[in-house]
């Protein structure tokens, strides 16, 4: 198994992308922390994944809190007794114009996407660095960390845009210590997140995302999961400040 005897903590792993890499690296050996805030969704995630034979534990975490990350790298350590890996997935979209994006949007938006990247790359860094094992850190930005679009708000694509640009400063930073960190950037998958859109297409034009993705249809969260496993497992040694797009081929147009 790819990460036989690791430990991985993700946040927003209650449901979509983070359930889905939950689930995988439990499939793959890991003990998975699942943090989240939505707690009823957590705890059942939790027990799907404890009832198939894994090891996992839900810790209620406001990645907008330090003192709450703090809580989640205690309860890990007393759990399972290390960290090896971090997937910083919580977030949330926004789709207003930046003239209908009000300053307490912009500051929520940056707080859960930016800052909760900020603050979970930070304790894992503490925690790994205190260990001395290394580890390697995960982080999910998006496409829209890397291009402008019409279909979501400007904040959302600086959210992401920060994620990416944080992350290989972090990676050139810690790669003596270890510490690889590294970035996702997925195009449109069928997520929560994006129920609302997929369900109203009139709100981006004429078109659907899924029409305007080369291979015509929403990703999947294991899809997005398996670039997630490929970087916290030792597959990818060499890898650190680098990014991978699993977006159908939207941003090879």
């Amino acid at each position: 198994m790819r990460l036989e005897g690791k430990v991985a903590l993700i946040t927003g792993g209650a449901r979509g992308m983070g359930a889905a890499e939950a689930k995988l690296f439990s499939r793959e050996g890991a003990k998975v922390v699942i943090a989240d805030v939505l707690e009823e969704e957590g705890q059942q995630t939790e027990a799907e994944i404890n009832e198939t034979g894994g090891d996992a534990i839900f810790v209620r975490l406001d990645v907008t809190q330090q003192s709450e990350w703090d809580a989640a790298i205690r309860q890990t350590i007393e759990q399972f007794g290390k960290l090896d890996i971090v997937v910083n997935n919580a977030g949330i979209a926004y789709r207003n114009s930046i003239e209908d994006t009000t300053v307490e949007a912009w500051d929520r938006v940056m707080d859960i996407n930016a800052k909760g990247v900020f603050f979970g790359t930070k304790a894992a860094i503490a925690q790994m660095k205190e260990q001395g094992t290394g580890g390697s850190i995960v982080n999910i930005s998006s496409i829209s960390g890397n291009i402008g679009q019409d279909t979501v708000s400007a904040v959302y694509n600086a959210s992401k845009g920060a994620v990416r640009i944080f992350t290989k400063s972090a990676a050139v930073q810690h790669a003596s210590d270890g510490i690889r960190v590294n970035t996702i950037h997925p195009g449109p998958i069928e997520t929560p997140m994006t129920a609302d859109g997929r369900a109203n297409a009139e709100r981006i034009g004429d078109y659907t995302v899924a029409d305007n993705t080369p291979m015509g249809r929403y990703g999947k969260p294991e899809e997005v999961a398996y670039g997630a496993l490929f970087l916290a497992s030792e597959e990818s040694s060499y890898v650190t400040g680098s990014e991978i797009i699993i977006d159908g081929g939207y941003m090879a147009q």
